[in-house]
């Protein structure tokens, strides 16, 4: 016999599952069933089927109503099914499943008109608006600005309160509010420009900017769609500072990779090398050569690029320094021509093995993309990878310099190299590490190039003077002087960039550098030592 608890039991569970029945979205049958009704020629029917279809609740329901307002809504011939083509010769798919379908047939478009196209993006969007994806929520969000009329407010503030992701609430205000700057009523639109006020985006601005010089608008809403607007612009330009801030930090940051092997080898040996900019090409190229070794491995090609191309461009700054730079020693000019004569002959000898054609390099994907800090500020992940890179080599510069004993045997030279062999150093040895250290990490700095610029024969020569610039800026043979240098002069040419012109820019900053070795000629941070005093 069955307990009275049990036959209560039993009646609570049923009444659960009718209600769970009763609320569940349309099946697939009957979503399939809905579908066909969109067979016919009369609009009127189209629409309302199209409502239905948006009130289904099923999964499908947005990707039919974006095929049916884009014109990609079918009729299968051979067996009446509704089905899904996004091009004329792409793959057919079942519009009630998304399934893709094997035979071919002829197909018939289901069409709409205007009204029903311009009727169904709100629709569209407000399904959209509750995937899980935030990023299509916001796309959604977006692409119900100026469709919206001010009836479908209360359905957007309904959405607000369930939205957790910021860049989307901030869309969902933005469109509520565009839709009640056109509502007509003074009061509605003197808090639709509240809203607008906070928001940077495009839309925002652009709708204050039309409000503020509308003439049938409500003189306060002229004034507060005016002020409001001067507010958000005087933000844009702060944001807009910002981001050449990290644009020329992300450029600093290359000068720094570059300059800083310059700095260590003209501090110890005092030698003007014009072929140090193609340790930065050989860098790059070795970038290159490891990706196409690891065709299937880009991100981990990167990893492995890095020690290679220190390998490379400092064996060759090694031979360069052991085969020709130590029979100059004392002579600068001689040294000038000699290193620019390598030079050239290490352009040709890329010319010759990869062609004169410049070469691209493959970014890894958790290098592509940028973070997006508001509509207006965003920050591009290879740049901001680069600085941290450059920070790091420059630290760990620091510790070899300071902490081992080649670092130890190196000030010493710089600072007294005839005190220095008395004590025992090597200084051809010294001179040789040291030299190839300097185009090691200019080879780093290669690496780094790569990410941001194509790979081509004239990759060092772009930056060879900005690197002497930074050195000459920061004081010869100090670390820290070569980095106050390359940030500061980063952020000074993006700053001057968009007044005058890139060419110009450099050109101010040269005639800068030259007044300020006039009143300082040993930079911001003077070299201690024999070199100093021979200065």
């Amino acid at each position: 016999m069955i307990s009275p608890k049990a036959v209560k039991v039993f009646h609570v569970v049923a009444a659960l599952l009718l209600c769970a029945l009763v609320a569940a979205p349309a099946g697939a049958e009957d979503f399939s069933d809905l579908l066909q009704e969109l067979d016919t020629r009369n609009f009127r029917t189209k629409m309302d089927v199209a409502e239905q279809i948006a009130d289904s609740g099923h999964p499908r329901a947005a990707a039919v109503l974006s095929a049916l307002k884009d014109g990609n809504l079918y009729v299968h011939q051979s067996d009446g099914r509704i089905v899904i083509q996004q091009d004329r010769q792409g793959p057919v798919v079942d519009a009630t499943s998304g399934k893709p379908i094997a035979e071919a047939g002829s197909l018939e478009k289901i069409r709409v008109n205007i009204l029903m196209r311009r009727q169904m993006g709100p629709a569209i969007a407000r399904l959209r608006l509750a995937s899980p994806d935030p990023e299509e929520r916001l796309a959604a969000a977006k692409a119900m600005y100026g469709e919206l009329a001010p009836d479908d407010v209360a359905m957007i503030r309904a959405r607000l309160e369930k939205e957790d992701n910021d860049r989307v609430r901030d869309a969902l205000r933005v469109a509520a509010s565009l839709a009640l700057l056109d509502s007509g009523e003074e009061a509605q639109q003197l808090e639709a420009v509240e809203v607008l006020g906070e928001s940077l985006q495009n839309e925002a601005r652009n709708a204050l900017r039309q409000a503020a010089g509308e003439e049938d608008n409500p003189a306060a809403v002229q004034e507060a769609a005016a002020t409001a607007l001067e507010t958000v612009e005087s933000r844009v330009a702060f944001y807009d500072r910002l981001e050449q801030v990290f644009f020329g930090l992300s450029l600093g940051s290359v000068l720094l990779l570059a300059a800083i092997g310059l700095a260590i080898t003209f501090g110890v040996m005092g030698v003007i090398n014009m072929a140090h900019g193609e340790f930065l090409m050989l860098g790059a190229y070795t970038t290159f050569v490891v990706q196409q070794l690891m065709p299937n491995h880009i991100g981990l090609s990167l990893f492995v690029a890095l020690p290679a191309a220190f390998l490379v461009a400092g064996a060759f700054g090694v031979a360069l320094e052991r085969g020709v730079i130590r029979f100059l020693y004392g002579r600068p000019l001689e040294t000038l021509l000699a290193t620019f004569g390598v030079s050239l002959f290490l352009q040709q000898l890329v010319r010759t093995v990869f062609s004169p054609l410049n070469r691209s390099v493959t970014t890894p994907e958790w290098m592509s993309g940028s973070i997006v800090i508001n509509p207006v500020l965003s920050l591009t992940m290879n740049r901001l990878v680069i600085i941290a890179f450059a920070l790091l080599v420059f630290i760990g510069l620091l510790l070899i310099m300071n902490r081992t004993t080649l670092g130890l045997k190196v000030r010493a030279v710089a600072q007294n190299r005839s005190m220095a062999r008395a004590v025992g150093v090597r200084g051809e040895w010294v001179d040789a590490m040291t030299f190839g250290l300097g185009a090691g990490i200019a080879g780093l700095g290669g690496v780094a190039l790569s990410q941001i610029t194509n790979v081509g024969p004239n990759l060092g020569q772009a930056y060879i003077v900005d690197s002497f610039l930074v050195v000459v800026f920061g004081g010869v043979g100090n670390l820290f002087g070569t980095l106050t240098a390359a940030l500061s002069l980063g952020v000074l040419n993006k700053f001057l960039e968009p007044t005058t012109g890139a060419v110009l820019a450099k050109v101010l900053v040269l005639v800068f550098i030259i007044l300020f070795i006039q009143k300082r000629p040993q930079g911001l941070f003077p070299q201690r030592g024999r070199a100093a005093s021979e200065g």
